[in-house]
């Protein structure tokens, strides 16, 4: 045991995050949505439970969804589609899935969760999502590539003392640096997983040695992989062969259904594949040479394609007059910043507690020029 080690706590169900097994993450995230036309909530619940029953049988450790509250994440006035979804304009999208996940749809899956024996969490999409969270007592966190740098989301996360589980998809070296150092100044534990944000992932596209890169740099954090790859157990069996102690796998009935994620999960029967080989051992047979690259090379988010579209962009909260010194709760992180022209997310702690010397509309971008130096 070091101090690296993870133990967290779902209701009766207890894990451990960074020992001798690996934590196997079935990540259903929004795959209860199957139809492109709205169904009822209770359908949406249903199809939740079903893909639950099916992680629980494949063996995994714990079911991750993601939750999102249009109210903070999408700004109302700008329409748009992310590149791995252009059938989805992404305001609808998320504001389809806020309504269709009250705050006892949450409740009702993580007490079935933990029912089956399983850990359930949620990736919270904004600051009003994690705080929902909150409410319903998940263990853990999840902070997802695109919110990496949304530090309103990251000082609610760590102020509720909880571990979290952190990935690169959507930074650079020297951002996922930055965010490292905070969280460790926060004297929070947390886990690192490297990933591409590429929907799928080809696999000549990882570089599995950023696997060793981070476990050497930073040696006290458990170390995993979220992969986007499919139908090939190699990528994650390798990962775990240069020392990936977490893996994650978005997870759907069908690539078939309908649904931004759908095309790049595993099926139960290919879950319970991995499942079987990660605990049989046989990533020790794995070539990893095919797939390991350098340790010295760039995160691909460095660069993504994804990130003028995830990252975000601080707007007033509500209707703020001229003269208030603006507190957290006044500032939202709302995406997407390729089309809002304020802060970046990651200057939050610079704006929260400057005076602003004009008043501002809600949603509107905060910039440089209305604060007062």
């Amino acid at each position: 045991m070091t101090d690296k080690i993870i133990k967290i706590k779902s209701g009766k169900v207890a894990k451990t995050i960074g020992g001798d097994e690996v934590f196997i993450v079935a990540e259903i995230g929004k795959n209860f949505i199957q139809t492109e036309e709205d169904r009822p909530i209770a359908e949406y619940l249903r199809n939740a439970k079903e893909l639950i029953d099916a992680a629980a049988e494949a063996g995994v450790d714990a079911v991750k969804f993601q939750t999102h509250e249009v109210e903070d994440e999408i700004h109302p006035d700008i329409s748009f589609s992310a590149p791995h979804f252009p059938a989805g304009k992404r305001y609808e999208w998320v504001l389809r899935n806020t309504k269709a996940t009250p705050f006892e749809f949450w409740r009702e899956l993580k007490r079935y969760s933990e029912k089956k024996g399983l850990i359930f969490f949620s990736t919270p999409m904004s600051r009003k999502a994690a705080e929902k969270l909150d409410k319903i007592g998940v263990p853990i966190w999840k902070v997802a590539s695109g919110d990496m740098r949304d530090y309103a989301l990251l000082d609610y996360m760590l102020n509720t003392g909880k571990p979290l589980i952190i990935s690169s998809g959507q930074v650079s070296l020297n951002e996922l640096n930055e965010i490292v150092g905070h969280i460790r100044s926060q004297n929070r534990q947390f886990a690192l997983l490297y990933c591409v944000s590429h929907y799928p992932c080809p696999p000549e596209y990882f570089n599995l040695a950023t696997i060793e890169h981070f476990k050497e740099k930073y040696p006290e954090v458990v170390i995993g992989f979220s992969d986007h790859s499919i139908e090939n157990l190699n990528v994650p069996l390798a990962a775990i062969k240069v020392g990936a102690k977490i893996i994650e796998k978005h997870f759907s009935l069908s690539r078939e259904l309908w649904g931004a994620d759908h095309k790049v999960s595993m099926t139960p029967m290919e879950m319970k594949a991995l499942v079987k080989a990660v605990r049989s051992g046989q990533h020790q047979k794995v070539i990893h040479g095919l797939y390991y690259g350098k340790k010295t090379k760039e995160l691909e988010g460095a660069k993504n394609q994804m990130r003028p579209y995830f990252g975000k962009a601080l707007v007033a909260a509500r209707d703020i007059p001229k003269g208030v010194v603006l507190t957290k709760d006044m500032i939202y992180a709302m995406r997407p910043i390729k089309f809002l022209k304020g802060l970046s997310a990651e200057k939050f702690f610079e704006v929260v507690g400057k005076e602003v010397k004009m008043a501002l509309k809600k949603y509107q971008p905060i910039t440089l020029k209305i604060l007062k130096k």
